[in-house]
């Protein structure tokens, strides 16, 4: 295994958008769709709203019959009823208007909506004191979509409120890329399961399963996990070609490092071609980390120390799910603006992240580097997320304003 033949971090990004694609399409029912991504463009087939809509409770009115209105001159109307929720509003003349409430049906005549605070009611006579303008609290037909617009990209990643637009359209059922299925080993004699209760001397809890299958599941895959597996070659590729024949990308955590008894890169030459793609890349935490493509299916071989590989599963894992799951590749992370607190050294060359703690100040937020080892698992649980610092640069000072990528 060549580690120091490292690949610069935007290359591995490259190699993962021409070597990965978008899994098979399914129908599926709108209510099952969450966290899916589209693999259709959807286009309105009706207006959005279908009829003009009142924001507020209040009178529906025809703006010009309020123009002039005020405190001391008030318009005067004849309120000729009210407009049921659900029910077609009744027509109305020149002075004339009706009661509607929130989300209520304009009369075809009325333009605009008076809100009650600014009336009075004096039998069926309403006073006016204040004038409106055409449009002013209204929704009109289709000013959310018309008929014929595009609604959403294919690619378009599900959330709440595109499931919640696309059932006011009245459709169904969607054609959405398959959720990818992610199988996990971690490796390594001086493993044991995290709910060991006292584990051996010599052995560790593995923290490594439990925090990335939170992760794969916050990225949207079904999650396969195979247990620990024994320095054993035999054995270890016996276990990861049956695991990589049930999932569509096999993660493996540890026995990424030099050593004699590192069988990782030896397995993935052995599971498929064309096999490792990337045998080390320009990033810290993370350098040692192996990227392959097994028959078609990605391969992501993490460094055992939890910083390492949360770290990297955050960055290229993520950017391999995208792919697999059909979301834009570049996919949003929410980032904090702050002000960097103390010096941060780093390697020109090599890109570097650095843990960040956030603290709110009168001025703003201001960023605290979390120092540690890379298999000191207190640093990430004080971190609230990342901070970059490009390869050409030799650290940071403090004052400098930065962008912390939060932890997801």
């Amino acid at each position: 295994m060549k580690l120091m033949r490292v690949t610069d971090p935007d290359d591995v990004m490259k190699i993962i958008s021409e070597q990965f694609g978008p899994l098979e399409t399914e129908k599926l029912p709108l209510g099952k769709t969450g966290g899916r991504c589209l693999s259709e463009t959807i286009t309105a087939p009706e207006d959005v709203p279908g009829f003009n809509r009142s924001t507020v409770d209040g009178y529906a009115v025809a703006a010009r019959d309020t123009f002039g209105a005020g405190e001391g001159i008030p318009a005067l109307l004849e309120c000729i009823g009210e407009v049921l929720m659900g029910k077609t509003a009744p027509p109305i003349k020149t002075g004339q208007c009706c009661l509607v409430h929130t989300g209520g049906m304009l009369p075809e005549e009325a333009d605009a909506v008076i809100m009650i605070e600014d009336t009075d009611l004096t039998g069926t006579m309403i006073q006016i004191f204040r004038q409106v303008a055409p449009g002013e609290n209204v929704i009109l037909r289709g000013e959310d979509l018309r008929k014929g617009d595009t609604a959403l990209y294919k690619g378009h990643r599900l959330r709440a409120p595109e499931i919640g637009m696309l059932a006011s359209l009245g459709i169904v059922n969607l054609d959405v890329y398959r959720q990818p299925v992610l199988g996990f080993f971690s490796s390594g004699d001086e493993l044991v399961d995290y709910s060991s209760p006292e584990p051996e001397p010599g052995k560790i809890r593995d923290s490594n399963a439990p925090a990335l299958f939170y992760l794969s599941e916050q990225y949207g895959t079904a999650f396969r996990y195979g247990g620990i597996l024994p320095d054993d070659f035999d054995i270890f590729l016996e276990k990861s070609r049956s695991m990589l024949e049930q999932v569509d990308m096999l993660v493996f955590s540890g026995g990424s490092s030099v050593g004699s008894r590192d069988y990782t890169a030896l397995t993935i030459q052995q599971l498929g071609k064309p096999g490792l793609l990337v045998e080390g890349i320009a990033i810290q935490p993370g350098k040692p980390t192996l990227l392959a493509n097994c028959c078609g299916k990605p391969v992501l071989g993490l460094p055992g120390h939890p910083v390492s590989a949360l770290n990297i599963f955050s960055i290229f894992g993520k950017a391999i799910i995208d792919r697999l799951a059909g979301r834009e590749f570049k996919s949003f992370r929410p980032t904090v603006k702050a002000i960097l607190a103390r010096n941060i050294s780093s390697k020109s060359g090599r890109r570097d992240y650095v843990r960040i703690k956030l603290e709110e100040t009168a001025n703003g937020w201001s960023a605290f580097p979390v120092l540690g080892r890379s298999g000191m698992l207190r640093t990430l649980a004080e971190a609230d997320g990342l901070l970059e610092v490009p390869a050409a640069r030799e650290g940071i000072s403090a004052g400098e304003a930065v962008e912390v990528s939060i932890w997801e």
